[in-house]
């Protein structure tokens, strides 16, 4: 196993998490926009009005795209684990 494979397999892992938090970090950021709109429109200053919002928009988030993030990293697992043998030679 050479410092390359390791790095390539470490790149493609990184990528992997990158993919699948982008959606849920998008939803955030519209949330954490829409909000802030809101606020600046009312004038109402509330912390917790910023933080309930997005709490509750990235649980759904990950409540619906956690069955395809979950496929996605035993994708991911599944091909380490079959590559084993070819990884040792």
């Amino acid at each position: 196993m050479t410092q390359e494979f390791v790095l390539t397999i470490v790149q493609e892992a990184m990528k992997l998490l990158l993919f699948e938090i982008m959606p849920v970090l998008g939803v955030a950021l519209a949330v954490g926009l829409i909000v802030s709109l809101f606020q600046a429109a009312t004038q109402l200053q509330e912390m917790t009005l910023t933080f309930i919002p997005k709490i509750v928009a990235v649980f759904l988030t990950l409540m619906f795209l956690s069955p395809w993030m979950l496929r996605l990293m035993l994708d991911f697992t599944r091909q380490i684990l079959v590559g084993i043998p070819g990884y040792v030679r």
